[in-house]
């Protein structure tokens, strides 16, 4: 949903870009310093310091904003580079996944990391539905969009680790996650379906 609406954001991302542009960062090293950020953001989940696992992962978020952008306004966006940065937005996903494994989530229906494991099943399907369709030349488009894309999943995860302050018992995280769970595979069904729906045969 947010993936479709990215032109909304274009002046913004247009002034960030320029702003920053003169620093002798490449966008590659911006993608590759998210996940440093990324990691820095799991130490303090492990701690439950979750006002710092806020702060860390705002800014891997936000490099991961800028890179793309920066690229594109020096003008030397490349296919490795908007590949890189796509494998690295897993990485940031997956690591956040996995300090949420850690957490002494409370079990509802099912034990608490095996929500967050449906979580990352669904989240990482949802990208290869979409890969695999292109390598098997089904559709001549590539597949976006669906239920719940990456920008909301971000969002939702913010809230998750908001919820981590505002409820000690981890319930209301715990919650969010199952919604999230079934949103995700939710998303990955939708986008198998399109595939399916639009191939070229």
């Amino acid at each position: 949903m947010l993936d479709l609406k990215r032109h909304l954001f274009k002046g913004l991302e247009i002034k960030i870009a320029k702003s920053i542009s003169f620093l002798p960062i490449s966008p590659n090293q911006y993608t590759l310093i998210s996940i440093i950020f990324a990691l820095i953001s799991f130490y303090f989940l492990l701690k439950q310091n979750f006002l710092l696992v806020i702060f860390f992962f705002l800014i891997a978020g936000f490099l991961d904003f800028i890179d793309g952008a920066v690229a594109r306004y020096k003008n030397i966006a490349t296919k490795v580079g908007a590949y890189l940065d796509t494998i690295c937005d897993r990485y940031v996903e997956g690591i956040l996944l996995l300090g949420l494994i850690f957490l002494p989530l409370p079990r509802i229906f099912l034990p608490g990391f095996a929500w967050v494991f449906l979580i990352l099943f669904g989240t990482f399907l949802t990208t290869y539905a979409k890969a695999a369709a292109k390598e098997k030349e089904i559709v001549e488009k590539e597949l976006k969009g669906g239920f719940l894309s990456r920008g909301e999943r971000i969002i939702l995860f913010f809230l998750v680790l908001i919820l981590g302050i505002v409820d000690p018992s981890f319930v209301w995280m715990t919650e969010l996650l199952i919604l999230i769970a079934f949103a995700t595979n939710l998303t990955a069904l939708q986008r198998i379906y399109s595939a399916i729906k639009t191939a070229r045969i």
